[in-house]
């Protein structure tokens, strides 16, 4: 427990180095409470079986939430916010790893000015190197498959070398620790 609780607090400092907004909750209503407050407006939630073990388009929907669920890709850029899962994160850089082959969940993590990523703290691996065995488990289900990689929110310093942050994606990442929801590294 305490190699876990080593990685948490990196994996919380080095994400919020990088721009990210790491709140831990004890459950996940706590934390969809937290959706709704910071959410700014309808949310893209992308179907998955995550999402749905979870309820989460019916509870958002419940707190007075606009939920958005179809057509992301004619949605998803006016959406506020958008909401998923996480298989996996690295502690040394702060790194979110999804397994994003299905469109909807792209739209989801790059169109929102919001990204409200769920993480179970048990998903949270030392480092790239712990991360072959997974990424290897992916990739043999589906050789095909799309990963991202998601280090804070969209940056970029292509215009004239000055740091601009959204040109590319969410202008925030909001990283919720809710323990208990999932410790299946191929749940997203």
């Amino acid at each position: 427990m305490a190699k876990k609780t080593k990685y948490v607090e990196a994996f919380t400092t080095a994400a919020e180095n990088v721009g990210s907004q790491v709140v831990s909750f004890s459950d996940i209503d706590q934390a969809l409470e937290y959706v709704g407050q910071h959410g700014g407006g309808s949310v893209v939630v992308p179907t998955s079986p995550f999402s749905q073990r979870l309820a989460l388009t019916k509870r958002l929907q419940q707190s007075g939430l606009s939920v958005i669920t179809e057509n992301f890709r004619e949605t998803a850029r006016n959406a506020a916010s958008g909401i998923t899962g996480v298989n996996f994160a690295l502690a040394d850089t702060g790194t979110l790893v999804l397994e994003s082959t299905d469109e909807a969940i792209r739209l989801t993590t790059t169109l929102p000015k919001r990204h409200f990523a769920l993480l179970d703290p048990r998903k949270i691996l030392a480092d790239g190197l712990a991360a072959v065995k997974p990424l290897r488990t992916m990739h043999q289900r589906d050789p095909r498959n799309y990963i991202a990689y998601i280090t804070g929110p969209s940056r970029t310093a292509d215009i004239e070398r000055v740091l601009t942050i959204g040109v590319h994606g969410p202008k925030e990442l909001h990283i919720l620790l809710v323990p208990g929801i999932s410790d299946d590294l191929m749940e997203m």
